[in-house]
């Protein structure tokens, strides 16, 4: 997978690239990353990508221009899945999404910035729109940081250990299970019995028992809605 980041700030992504499962699955060659300073892309000496906005009203928007010159570059070098923008009214991120674009061969990720980003880019040049939740941040870099480490965790041998991947909150439509590790007792708080009888049979059914109850407390909306509450 190719991933190109499109963005105001690329020095918000600091040391993100190298680390843990990121940096792991770039050296084994499973996801190239390459980021994209929109100033590289402003006409003025100044560098400058954005503008005040037409009507009147606070903050600043980022123009057309840098951001078609720079998309277009890309998709002029290769066909893209998906130009993705980064914004607080998009449809909500959630794992089934995650699922969906980690099949992808190569993504163009926007990031917002300032105000937002002149809508002529929004209806020509973007083909999906997504929010990592229901707040703002000061840039999309953060958000596009969320959205490309949930993906790229789940391209095969980005985790060593597939299965854990597979047992993760929301990949079967719930919450995960409570999970323990030695010792079987610290400071008088025990693991449930369950997990050290060795019946995988019943660890198994207490998990999915756990998962249930944990998301019917917490997020009863992930529940088929003809399970009783």
């Amino acid at each position: 997978m190719r991933i190109d980041c499109v963005c105001a700030v690329p020095q918000s992504f600091g040391s993100f690239l190298d680390s843990s499962i990121i940096g792991r699955s770039r050296e084994k060659g499973l996801v190239t990353l390459e980021i994209h300073n929109l100033h590289d892309y402003a006409k003025d000496r100044f560098r400058h990508i954005d503008d005040t906005p037409y009507g009147g009203g606070a903050g600043m928007i980022i123009q057309c221009q840098p951001v078609f010159d720079c998309i277009e570059k890309l998709k002029s070098e290769r066909e893209y899945d998906d130009v993705i923008y980064l914004t607080p009214d998009g449809h909500t991120l959630h794992q089934q999404m995650c699922i969906e674009l980690s099949n992808s061969k190569n993504l163009i990720v926007l990031c917002g910035h300032y105000k937002g980003i002149d809508q002529r880019i929004r209806d020509s040049l973007v083909t999906r729109e997504i929010s990592i939740g229901d707040f703002v941040l000061t840039g999309g870099e953060i958000a596009a940081a969320v959205l490309i480490d949930s993906v790229v965790r789940l391209i095969p041998g980005a985790v060593s250990d597939a299965q854990s991947v597979l047992d993760d909150s929301f990949m079967n439509g719930v919450l995960d299970a409570p999970y323990y590790t030695k010792p079987a007792e610290f400071r008088g708080m025990k693991v449930p019995e369950v997990l050290l009888s060795g019946d995988h049979a019943q660890i198994t059914k207490w998990r999915e028992q756990m998962a249930i109850e944990k998301t019917r407390n917490r997020r009863p909306d992930l529940l088929d809605k003809s399970e009783p509450t």
